[in-house]
């Protein structure tokens, strides 16, 4: 039933993407419209069906990645906006912007990496790579206030023009993306699926908690650094194209444990993936048309609907655990054959 509902959703939002807009294509007219040299035909495939394609992708990546954040610190609030992460990226990116240097549009995921891996760096070397997972949130909150502090330093200095990119781009937005933003995240893809899949077995060791993993033979440190060099890859070129699309990464994972409560790591990556895919997909749609022709940024959407949705999940997966109460100890039992013990007067 869960796998039909998220199968709807995301037909639904792939007809939506692709229908409605100016010019509306119908549903129906679809197949005939795609490579057709007609104006529909070039908006459908040339700005619609890319614009879909990267909701989809980058939305993957984000739940993805806000899974194996979650499950390396054990902390169901470990995403990449309270780590620094995507305040890094952004950071890396927008600082050429504002300083007037020319650089490339190939090598923008590599600056975003790095911010990226900084931010994560500083937290995890801060936290004493999660020993506790208060620490981490605390300290990934404080390292991410530092790096929007340094973004705000630099919309300070921008001039007009610059401002209102750096503005739009720090909330995430998927407008006038083409082709070639799509294209530009396979090479990254192509390195963290086989990494994702190298890297599931031992996030369900570290679930076990530090004292059983070292017990096993995971070096904890190291395979922690080594989830977060993973998110970073799967972080950093969506940020670089997108923009810090917000609280995804904290969304999909309460989603894929939700549908499927006794899963995996295995099992809750794939379901946050697709989670993932379909939320993004989904909030572009209001931010294409809900005030058009203008559009709002879809991070500020995601944003709006994923942190309450993502805290109701979060408290009630909590509930039956409190609800359970202690557990009952068991009965004595008392052999007919030992007579069962006298209490003396003081003792009564």
């Amino acid at each position: 039933m869960a796998l039909l509902c998220l199968g709807a959703a995301a037909l639904a939002g792939a007809v939506c993407a692709l229908s409605l807009g100016t010019p509306y294509v119908p549903p129906v007219r679809l197949p005939g419209t795609l490579g057709s040299d007609g104006l529909a035909g070039l908006v459908v495939t040339e700005l619609r069906l890319p614009r879909m394609v990267l909701a989809l992708v980058a939305g993957a990546c984000l739940g993805a990645a806000g899974l194996v954040l979650q499950e390396a610190l054990r902390n169901p609030l470990a995403v990449p906006e309270m780590l620094g992460v995507s305040s890094g990226a952004a950071l890396g990116v927008a600082a050429p912007l504002v300083l007037s240097l020319a650089v490339p549009l190939g090598i923008q995921p590599f600056l975003a990496l790095a911010g990226a891996a900084l931010g994560g760096l500083l937290t995890l070397v801060a936290a004493g790579f999660g020993r506790s997972p208060s620490a981490v949130l605390l300290t990934g909150a404080a390292v991410a206030a530092a790096l929007q502090a340094a973004l705000l330093v630099l919309m300070v200095m921008a001039d007009q023009l610059d401002l209102q990119l750096i503005y739009r781009y720090l909330l995430g937005s998927l407008s006038a993306r083409t082709w070639d933003d799509v294209t530009g995240l396979l090479p990254w893809l192509a390195v963290a699926v086989p990494a994702l899949i190298l890297c599931v077995p031992v996030l369900g060791v570290l679930r076990l908690g530090d004292d059983d993993a070292r017990a096993l033979g995971v070096r904890v440190e190291r395979a922690r650094v080594a989830a977060l060099g993973i998110a970073v890859v799967l972080i950093a070129p969506v940020v670089a194209v997108c923009g810090p699309v917000a609280w995804v990464g904290f969304l999909a994972p309460h989603l894929a444990r939700r549908l499927r409560p006794d899963g995996g790591a295995a099992g809750w990556l794939v379901r946050s993936a697709v989670c993932g895919a379909i939320v993004v997909l989904c909030a572009d749609q209001p931010a294409r048309l809900a005030l058009a022709p203008v559009e709002t940024p879809v991070g500020a959407w995601t944003a709006l609907v994923g942190v309450p949705v993502g805290v109701l999940l979060l408290k009630r997966g909590r509930r039956p655990a409190r609800a359970r109460g202690p557990v009952p100890l068991p009965a004595p039992v008392t052999s007919p054959d030992v007579p069962a013990p006298v209490l003396r007067k003081a003792e009564r």
